[in-house]
């Protein structure tokens, strides 16, 4: 009777581990995490893989370049971002979830920007954030950015089978996944 009841608390614990209630609040950590640039917090919330991949280490460099560096600053816009959650599917044993969001941010440059250099910025923007609304702000010689933002939740054994995240504004993330899952799960999470 003891090992019948252990089984269901476990199932009980695994199923909470791996419902919208037990992500909502982690996606809403990571995003206020990259919000203050609290890169120690971005990794917590990060994919293991991903950071095992990368060293925790390089990982905090990189996010430390993403904000700032010699070319300009990048800061997000949204105090409290609106997430569409999509269906959590299990695929091979492992949760999984596509989150997106509106997720505006600016981009001021250290040095100014003037002629063709706004169109250069401008084009390397677009493709940087997969994205066409790209306004440069002379006055304040910086650039607006309205972007739509992807996160994949997955809850895996590396994890757990706790929320951990995936975020697709990250090249390096994207590509991650890209390499790392295989076409099945992309077909299904409609990732392709």
């Amino acid at each position: 009777m003891k090992s019948l009841s252990f089984l269901l608390l476990f199932f009980s614990l695994s199923a909470f581990s791996q419902s919208l209630e037990s992500l909502k609040p982690i996606a809403k950590k990571l995003y206020d995490a990259n919000y203050l640039m609290s890169f120690d917090d971005v990794v917590t919330y990060t994919y293991p893989k991903y950071v095992e991949n990368q060293t925790k280490e390089a990982l905090l460099e990189k996010l430390d370049l993403d904000y700032q560096n010699d070319e300009f600053r990048m800061r997000l816009q949204l105090v409290t971002p609106v997430f569409t959650y999509g269906e959590i599917k299990q695929i091979g044993g492992v949760s999984f979830c596509v989150i997106t969001f509106k997720n505006p941010v600016r981009y001021f440059y250290e040095n100014k920007v003037t002629g063709e250099k706004i169109a250069e910025a401008t084009d390397f923007l677009k493709r940087k954030d997969k994205t066409q609304d790209v306004t440069f702000e002379p006055k304040r010689n910086s650039f607006n950015v309205r972007k739509t933002s992807t996160y994949l939740a997955i809850a895996d054994a590396s994890t757990d089978n706790k929320w951990k995240i995936l975020n697709f504004d990250d090249a390096t993330q994207y590509e991650f996944f890209e390499k790392n899952f295989d076409e099945k799960i992309k077909s299904e999470l409609n990732l392709k």
